[in-house]
């Protein structure tokens, strides 16, 4: 087997190896990525909602508030 066959292999195999990369799905194994996008979003919407509402507590003791209408 020459040198070029061997290089032409190994790059062969380093181009498979990123092709599958790029298209694997980080998440659990098994997970389309449909569901892994709405459980980032789930995350997002959750985390969001914490914020807002540290925030609404903040102003709230900060600036007083008789009422919340």
């Amino acid at each position: 087997m020459g040198r070029s066959t061997v290089v032409h292999i190994c790059r062969t195999a380093k181009q498979g190896a990123l092709d599958a990369l790029a298209a694997s799905v980080p998440g659990r194994p098994g997970q389309s990525a449909e569901a892994a996008e709405l459980v980032a979003a789930r995350e997002e919407i959750e985390r969001l909602r914490a914020t807002v509402t540290e925030q609404a507590v903040s102003l709230h003791l900060h600036q007083g508030k008789s009422r919340w209408d």
